[in-house]
């Protein structure tokens, strides 16, 4: 399964209902504190079930919706590349489009509701039959179901199965079903239940690595690389099968342990009880990872990698996404997994975000593998392709996110995002024009349209020479020659004038 959408409602800064579309890899961009993170924590909220990263809390409500007494946060998110078959006991084999609980866009779409940030509950959003005749099956005991389908006179091959009888029924309506979207409360139907159970193991495992961390003893900056290969680790058939023998052996010594306790209670008082049964989870809900939280590394000499420098831990991580890109590329069947990285940037020389983002996209062009990340590094930006960009922004107070179209640049630039969704005027901007300009041989044509002023330039046996010059050339030469200091500085408007003609001469000249 991987992940198509993302809605997300009056969670921190989102009060109205946001979607975002997602791709192999999605990096999304926007000025500070716009809600970048908030994304990537929503979704760790969602997989995790608030065992992740983020702890889901009070503050986390919207206040605006929060005053107007709506309290709940809903993230909802749209799956594809569904199983095709879900086992929901020994004798019930069905699939979401026969239970009809795929949405109108033929997608599973999961809603999770947190009323005042407190419990989850869980809803599956479909596009349902609602016909009094023939809804609500999923709620419906097997007698119920056989009831339907004698007084209706309706065949069906096998009464046995709820499976097989509600299909026979949905059949024998097809005429008129009259599907509409529905929520289905997965704690209101066994059915349901028991096929959310089911699906939970489809899921993708999602890992969040945030830009902020402390440097402690169990940096998790350190950490979370082996935790998320523990994870894999775990979900491997033949580990899992050696994890129920263990489990199995456990159980089977606890049992006799309970059995002479029970013996020698017995002696003491032979009523106070004839059994003493052992409470032993099952093996899927035994938490095998847990025995592996404390993971670390240390390197030479036994020194902790967190006591090394931000680079060098950040190096690690870089690492880690590079062997784990050569992994996927060679071994089939490994579970989907969604790696969610903020500012992979952070303390990284240029050429290693280069490495950064090749293993990135390395790793989302492999099966079941999916890279969100956040960015403010006009590097990274350069080396994605425009399919990959989400733009975050405020439109008339309203947040939206929306995807990064090409402009008068050929390739994604982050000083062009920034500049037509905030205007943000930037020398690199300006840099980046004047290149794409000269590169397509352009350069005497623009220059000769474009009045002119004067310069001072300074000559090798340092005479002063005044020439005339265009606007746009006065203001490269003082960015490129600040050592020049006998011009007067360019104002922020001649940046932006001079940014305004290299845009529209690009326009004009395709």
């Amino acid at each position: 399964m991987r992940i198509h959408s993302l809605r997300v409602k009056n969670f921190r800064g989102y009060r109205d209902e946001i979607e975002v579309k997602f791709e192999d890899l999605t990096s999304f961009v926007g000025k500070n504190d716009i809600g970048k993170s908030t994304i990537l924590e929503a979704l760790d909220i969602f997989f995790n079930c608030g065992k992740g990263v983020i702890k889901l809390d009070k503050d986390d409500v919207n206040k605006e919706a929060l005053a107007n007494q709506d309290d709940e946060i809903r993230i909802s998110v749209c799956f594809e590349n569904l199983p095709q078959q879900i086992v929901i006991d020994s004798s019930n084999t069905t699939n979401l489009v026969d239970e009809y609980l795929l949405n109108s866009e033929d997608r599973l779409e999961i809603i999770k509701k947190y009323k005042n940030a407190g419990a989850e509950k869980i809803y599956i959003k479909c596009f349902h039959p609602t016909n009094p005749l023939c809804c609500d099956l999923l709620s419906k005991k097997d007698n119920e179901l056989k009831g339907i389908i004698e007084s209706n006179d309706i065949e069906c091959e096998n009464k046995r199965k709820n499976a097989v009888m509600r299909k026979a029924i949905w059949d024998f309506y097809s005429d008129s079903l009259n599907r509409q979207d529905v929520e289905i409360d997965i704690s209101k139907s066994d059915v349901a239940k028991s096929i959310w159970s089911k699906l939970e193991h489809y899921l993708p495992m999602y890992s969040l690595f945030q830009s902020d961390r402390k440097n402690s003893d169990g940096d998790s900056e350190i950490q979370d690389p082996l935790k998320e290969a523990v994870k894999i680790i775990m979900g491997d058939t033949a580990i899992q099968q050696k994890l129920d023998e263990v489990a199995v052996e456990v159980s089977s010594k606890l049992n006799e342990v309970s059995q002479r306790t029970l013996q020698k209670l017995q002696e003491i008082n032979p009523e106070i009880a004839n059994n003493l049964n052992p409470v032993i989870p099952s093996t899927n809900n035994l938490k095998w990872v847990d025995v592996f939280k404390n993971v670390s590394i240390s390197s030479d000499e036994d020194i902790p990698i967190n006591k090394r420098g931000s680079g060098i831990k950040r190096l690690i991580l870089l690492s880690f996404f590079r062997a784990e890109a050569e992994k996927r590329r060679t071994e089939n069947n490994l579970p989907s997994v969604i790696y969610a990285i903020e500012e992979p940037e952070t303390s990284q020389h240029t050429e290693h975000q280069k490495l950064l983002v090749k293993a990135f996209k390395d790793l989302s062009n492999e099966n079941n593998t999916q890279i969100l990340l956040t960015t403010h590094s006009a590097n990274i930006v350069k080396q994605l392709d425009f399919a990959h960009l989400r733009l975050i922004r405020i439109d008339n107070i309203c947040k939206t996110v929306e995807r990064v179209l090409p402009a008068q640049l050929s390739y994604p630039s982050l000083n062009e995002v920034n500049y037509i969704a905030f205007g943000e005027i930037t020398e690199e901007y300006h840099n980046e024009l004047y290149g794409k300009i000269e590169m397509n041989s352009q350069l005497s044509i623009f220059k000769q349209s474009q009045p002119t002023v004067p310069y001072n330039k300074v000559l090798r046996d340092e005479q002063i020479r005044v020439e005339q010059i265009c606007l746009t050339e006065f203001i490269r030469h003082q960015i490129h020659h600040p050592e020049n200091t006998n011009n007067t500085r360019f104002t922020h408007q001649d940046l932006k004038d001079s940014i305004e003609l290299m845009r529209n001469f690009i326009i004009a000249n395709p």
